[in-house]
């Protein structure tokens, strides 16, 4: 039996680990096997085998020398580097962080099982030296997981931030015309999460606090329509792109999004695949312009006033050509008049329904409308003049905001 001194059995522990350290290659076999028998993750994450047999047997190496040092070394010892690199790979090949601390927890076993093996055989250590072999490969292997996990950690947030830029850079993709190549959709499809083959309408919203909640609400909520949806934020909006897998599901969507979206928010058209998302988000931003305050702008419900917005110019020309001398009224005047006018267009012309609406007498009604027509110099009681007036009215709203 070896010596019973501190020193001694110091020195004893070291040496079983070196004469360990002689067959480790025999060692990293073993541990091939245990770990693909014992642990689930190797079962189900593909790890090449000559990856795993190099990490088994270099991380073995390092325990057994650590062991042999007999004492703790600083973290950043060269000794570490095996554990460090094994985090690092298991990040990148996206196995759970518990499935590899596992499999250092089965080597630590296999490495004592080993040493007690040596210290049968040689008979060199006694009962309290058997206690301090296992006190010491605990310590190195707790000190091996805290490096493994560092490496792992710090690797799954360079993961993450490289996930989250590559999904970016596929969302500006698809909002700037890139899905019209097939390559390029069918990644988008798989890193955004949308199926590749669908119709879609896109959203574009203000945003709102607590975004990653907020957005985990409204998927939830669209999911219940049976619609798939993938969010993303940009520098002041959230951009929602929605497959509308059925016409039928058109109606409940546009009930859940009007439920949910408490900003400004528009909604394009359906447009027939992500080759077209970026006339659907072209779509969508207009949409938002054409009503204010807060709550969801459907296109669809928008088109008149989609049109004015987007030619400005023409529809400038039209407010100018009929209401230009009623908007050089003042202040109060103006309002009277345009109020009117514009629930004269609302109710078709009626000059009694107009009345009544406007709590007037129906000759207040007609003084006001002779009003108008003399300054705008239009009769615009003529049927032929209620489309352009009520374009007019709308483009003269649209172009003050």
């Amino acid at each position: 039996m070896g010596p019973a001194n501190g020193d001694g059995r110091k020195s004893a522990v070291a040496a079983l680990a070196v004469r360990v350290l002689a067959d480790v290659s025999t060692l990293a076999d073993s541990l091939v096997l245990l770990l693909h028998e014992a642990n689930p993750g190797y079962r189900t994450i593909v790890v090449p085998a000559d990856d795993l047999w190099r990490s088994c047997h270099d991380n073995l190496v390092s325990v057994l020398e650590l062991i042999a040092e007999c004492h703790n070394v600083d973290s950043e010892d060269p000794r570490y580097d095996a554990a460090r690199a094994t985090g690092q790979r298991r990040a990148e090949q996206r196995m759970p962080l518990d499935d590899v601390l596992r499999s250092f927890r089965l080597g630590g076993r296999l490495v004592w099982e080993a040493l007690i093996e040596q210290a049968r055989v040689d008979r060199s250590v006694d009962a309290e030296g058997l206690l301090g072999v296992s006190t010491r490969v605990w310590e190195v292997l707790d000190a091996m997981s805290a490096q493994v996990a560092a490496a792992y950690h710090a690797t799954s947030r360079d993961l993450v931030r490289a996930d989250e830029q590559r999904r970016a850079a596929l969302w500006e993709g698809l909002l700037q015309g890139r899905a019209q190549d097939m390559a390029f959709r069918y990644e988008a499809s798989r890193i955004i999460g949308v199926p590749v083959d669908s119709s879609y309408v896109v959203v574009v919203a203000d945003v709102v606090p607590d975004t990653d909640h907020a957005v985990l609400s409204w998927r939830r909520a669209l999911a219940t329509a049976d619609v798939e949806s993938a969010w993303q934020a940009r520098a002041d909006t959230l951009v929602g792109l929605l497959a509308v897998g059925r016409p039928d599901v058109m109606a409940p969507m546009i009930a859940v999004l009007r439920e949910v979206l408490t900003v400004p928010a528009g909604l394009s058209l359906v447009v027939s695949g992500m080759a077209e998302v970026d006339v659907a988000y072209r779509q969508a931003l207009l949409a938002r312009r054409t009503r204010p305050g807060s709550g969801l702008a459907v296109l669809a419900e928008q088109l008149p006033e989609a049109l004015l917005l987007s030619a400005p110019s023409l529809a400038e020309q039209l407010v100018d050509r009929w209401l230009g001398g009623l908007l050089a009224l003042p202040a109060a005047e103006r309002r009277l008049l345009l109020g009117t006018l514009q629930i004269w267009v609302a109710t078709g012309g009626s000059v009694s329904n107009t009345a009544r609406a406007a709590c007037c007498h129906r000759n207040t009604v007609i003084n006001r409308l002779a009003r108008m027509q003399a300054i705008t110099g239009h009769d615009l009681t003529a049927p032929s003049c209620q489309v352009e007036l009520a374009l007019a009215l709308k483009a003269s709203v649209l172009l003050t905001r």
